[in-house]
C-alpha cells in the first residue's frame, strides 16, 4: 500500500509541475491579447484542461503509447522510475530555461500511458 501512495504522490507532483508549463502556454495568448483578464484565463484553462479528455478522448495518447512498451514489463518500479525521470527532465528544463513543447507533450503522453 505504501508504494501505491508514493506513486500517486509522485504522479501528483509531476502533474503539478507539468501544469505550470501547460497553463503558461494555454493562457498566454488570451491574456496578451486582452481577451480575458488573467484570473478568468486561468479558470478558463483549468476548466478546459480538465474536461478535454471527455470531449476529445485519448486518441493521441493511445496512438503514441501503442507499441512503445510491452505492458507486461510495467510494474510499480518502472512506473515510479518513469515519473521520477519526467520530473527530473522538467526540473532540468526549467534550470536550463528551455521549454521544448513537443518533447514535453511526447514525454507526458508516454508517461500517462505507462
Amino acid at each position: 500500500m505504501a508504494i501505491v501512495i508514493t506513486i500517486v504522490a509522485v504522479a501528483l507532483i509531476f502533474d503539478f509541475i507539468n501544469g505550470f508549463h501547460d497553463a503558461a502556454n494555454s493562457i498566454a495568448t488570451i491574456v496578451s491579447t486582452r481577451v480575458l483578464r488573467p484570473q478568468y484565463a486561468v479558470i478558463w484553462a483549468a476548466f478546459f484542461n480538465f474536461i478535454a479528455f471527455m470531449v476529445f478522448g485519448l486518441h493521441v495518447a493511445n496512438t503514441i503509447g501503442t507499441g512503445i512498451i510491452e505492458p507486461s514489463v510495467v510494474d510499480a518500479t518502472v512506473f515510479f522510475a518513469a515519473l521520477v525521470g519526467a520530473e527530473i527532465y522538467k526540473h532540468l528544463e526549467k534550470v536550463a530555461d528551455r521549454f521544448d513543447d513537443v518533447a514535453n507533450e511526447i514525454n507526458s503522453i508516454v508517461i500517462e500511458q505507462v
